[in-house]
């Protein structure tokens, strides 16, 4: 019936409103066949997130929160 938190931690996006310490940012994820923007926070330890950088979902809140940490090394 809706997305758990499971089906939502792995999915890639794309920052689209820069996260960081401190920051409330976004992200765009592709689910359910589209693309949804979360809110999106910075998993512990991980630095600022520039728009543009592809990030892994670690963590979900329900209804559109996400902790996200850059997918690829810079």
């Amino acid at each position: 019936m809706g997305d758990t938190g499971m089906d939502m931690v792995g999915l890639t996006g794309r920052v689209t409103g820069t996260v960081g310490p401190g920051l409330v940012g976004e992200v765009i994820v592709r689910i359910r066949g589209g693309a949804e923007h979360f809110l999106a926070h910075p998993a512990p330890g991980e630095g600022r997130l520039a728009v543009g950088t592809v990030v892994t979902v670690v963590e979900y809140l329900p209804p559109r929160t996400v902790y996200v940490m850059a997918a690829y090394d810079a």
